[in-house]
């Protein structure tokens, strides 16, 4: 069994100096990581931690935005570590000092089982926009090593800030961010050269990131455009729409009329990003 935590409160001084030191402990038994990655024990009930949020909730701070990666889904393979940007306002009325979002997914940020990625903690930096209110920057890394399959969903995200007069603020979910496993796509059309009129065959495979294994598996029964531009065009058009077989892999026949490019087209799932192949430009005599 994995065992995920995710910090749920930020006390004392340390959302003034979250962005100064590598880590500190909490009131409640939570210790707090400004590595790339969360990692805390929990307490024996939420009472410590309903208590610091609704102290948070009677705070004049306020979280007015939090955006990840641009809004955009966070795409992720199967080795290299991906690193995506966010975007947090904050608000008081002595101003605010610092802020700083992560991400997590999980029933509840108390459960065990929780999981998420914190703020890279060199990555952060701060703008005042007027007197109470201030932007913040700064960027979170997703480790695929660390993640499951069932991780390609909608992920929230949370924000702590801290303000002048000392007061802390922590919001465990402010906004969402999709997550999806990243996909390839490959195609190619043969025989090459071929005589205009006569058939040719269009195979390719369609395969996307296996968090569980850390390979590439097939992605079955998923409908994907076959797509033609013809030489000197500028954009392709779709011929026909080809599901994938239980491995992933794509053929079907076509008559050759022109020259010009084929490639497949996948428009994504909710867990799987769009991808097109690079196209197999074919020579009709």
């Amino acid at each position: 069994m994995r065992i995920r935590a995710i910090v749920a409160a930020v006390s004392g001084a340390l959302a003034l100096s979250a962005f100064a030191v590598p880590a500190a402990q909490a009131e409640d038994g939570r210790s707090w990581n400004l590595d790339h990655r969360f990692t805390g024990t929990q307490p024996s009930s939420g009472e410590d931690s309903q208590r610091a949020f609704a102290a948070a909730a009677a705070t004049d701070a306020k979280i007015t935005s939090a955006v990840v990666n641009g809004g955009k889904p966070i795409v992720v393979g199967t080795k290299s570590k991906q690193t995506v940007p966010y975007t947090v306002t904050a608000t008081d009325d002595s101003g605010i000092a610092g802020a700083a979002a992560f991400i997590w997914i999980g029933q509840s940020i108390d459960d065990e089982e929780s999981f998420g990625f914190g703020p890279n903690e060199k990555s952060v930096s701060c703008k005042a926009v007027n007197a109470t209110t201030t932007t913040c920057k700064g960027t979170i890394t997703l480790n695929p090593a660390e993640m499951l399959n069932s991780d390609a969903t909608w992920w929230r995200v949370g924000v702590f800030a801290g303000a002048n007069d000392g007061e802390e603020l922590e919001r465990e979910s402010v906004s969402k961010v999709r997550v999806q496993r990243f996909s390839k796509l490959t195609v190619n059309a043969s025989p090459e050269p071929v005589k205009k009129g006569k058939t040719i065959t269009v195979t390719g495979k369609l395969t996307r990131a296996n968090w569980d294994t850390a390979t590439y598996k097939g992605y079955s029964k998923q409908s994907v455009k076959l797509q033609f531009k013809k030489k000197g065009a500028k954009s392709y058009s779709t011929v026909k729409t080809v599901k994938t077989s239980s491995t992933g892999t794509l053929k079907t026949t076509v008559k050759a009329s022109s020259d010009g490019t084929w490639r497949y087209s996948f428009v994504g799932t909710p867990s799987t990003s769009a991808v097109s192949a690079t196209g197999d430009y074919l020579d009709v005599k």
